[in-house]
């Protein structure tokens, strides 16, 4: 649904504006085609294959001291099993190495992916008895832990949109403009800068304007978290998205748009979803120097190794450098950490301005600067 902006522009301007720059910040977003639900069932079935392939590990058996049931093809159930979940847990993250690689900015993504195809070449070696040491259950594990790292990390953008979607939601789709006499409703998109329009009692205000007759109280709370009904009369400020409660009101319409306090609220929120906290901005570029870092030790270990006359170890040692380097568990902790904050803060009406300061929060409350006039 669209409205206009000034009257003298003629131009017509989105009022849910700030709801489509979520979706265009999403559209950045390194997940930004996939979804919570897709990352949910990812992870379950990966969850579930891996269990069979721990319990057969014999790695596993051997250090805690068990035997599993051993039937026809029960060797090959780590082999088999882990293959599945890296085919499909793992696609997630080569998939989005590959954007890494393509904008030659390596990240996070791409040092998963080198961890997960080094176990994987390094286990199907070991099954067809290349080497004598696999990780099929190291491999399932890995990739599961991660996928439930991103399924959380998804569940909390979700969160986040949905605070910015309720505020695009304020907006009614029709205003009642007042028409000589008579009242006509209108679509917003109808609506000029000048018009004055008719707000009924439990109905919400269509735009930002001012008050030229009636009296009543509005509830404010959705937009300043003001808790009490605020008494408006003639030449009072009202902003688009309250509630007009006890009387009704004639407001002549002084800003639309991209111009409206709403909108104007719905850039903050959306910027403050952009920004990055310092400390996750330092894990993006830790992640980027260990990329290289695991690159050449991997590179030395081989070399060592190779020359020393231990062909079989030099790849075995070799791969555990490479599958070591994968600092998972520090990405994903930062960057669930860093959004937690902002996100609790959006539930509670109030956001982290600038994400980069988010090591001393810097509250920035709805009421203190968009609460309009007496």
């Amino acid at each position: 649904m669209e409205h206009s902006t000034h009257s003298d522009h003629g131009q017509a301007s989105d009022p849910h504006a700030g709801h489509k720059m979520s979706d265009l910040h999403g559209a950045h977003d390194r997940h930004a085609r996939h979804s919570v639900a897709m990352f949910r069932d990812k992870f379950w079935l990966s969850f579930a294959l891996t269990i069979p392939v721990v319990f057969w590990s014999a790695d596993v058996q051997h250090w805690l001291g068990y035997t599993a049931p051993s039937f026809p093809g029960s060797s090959f159930i780590p082999s088999v099993l882990g293959t599945l979940v890296f085919a499909y847990g793992g696609v997630v993250f080569l998939r989005g190495a590959a954007g890494e690689l393509a904008d030659r900015n390596p990240g996070m993504m791409t040092l998963i992916r080198l961890a997960i195809i080094v176990a994987f070449a390094t286990s199907l070696a070991a099954t067809f008895g290349i080497f004598e040491i696999d990780v099929w259950w190291e491999l399932a594990s890995l990739i599961t832990i991660m996928v439930l790292g991103h399924w959380l990390e998804m569940r909390a953008i979700s969160q986040a949109r949905g605070a910015l979607n309720a505020l695009a939601a304020l907006l009614p789709d029709i205003a009642e403009r007042v028409e000589g006499a008579d009242t006509r409703s209108v679509p917003l998109s109808e609506l000029r800068v000048g018009d004055v329009v008719l707000v009924r009692p439990g109905a919400r205000v269509p735009a930002d304007g001012t008050v030229v007759e009636g009296a009543a109280d509005v509830d404010e709370s959705m937009i300043t978290g003001e808790s009490k009904g605020v008494p408006k009369r003639a030449g009072a400020g009202v902003l688009g998205g309250t509630v007009a409660g006890g009387g009704s009101l004639r407001v002549r319409v002084t800003a639309m748009g991209d111009q409206s306090a709403l909108s104007g609220i719905m850039r903050l929120v959306a910027a403050a979803q952009a920004s990055g906290s310092r400390t996750q901005a330092l894990a993006d570029r830790a992640a980027a120097v260990l990329f290289y870092v695991a690159v050449v030790a991997g590179a030395i270990t081989f070399t060592y190794w190779w020359f020393s006359g231990d062909t079989e170890h030099a790849l075995i040692r070799t791969a555990t450098v490479l599958i070591i380097a994968c600092p998972h568990a520090l990405g994903l902790a930062i960057r669930s950490l860093s959004r937690s904050p902002r996100h609790s803060g959006l539930k509670m009406g109030s956001l982290l301005r600038t994400g980069l300061r988010s090591n001393v929060p810097a509250l920035w409350i709805w009421s203190s600067s968009i609460r309009p006039g007496p």
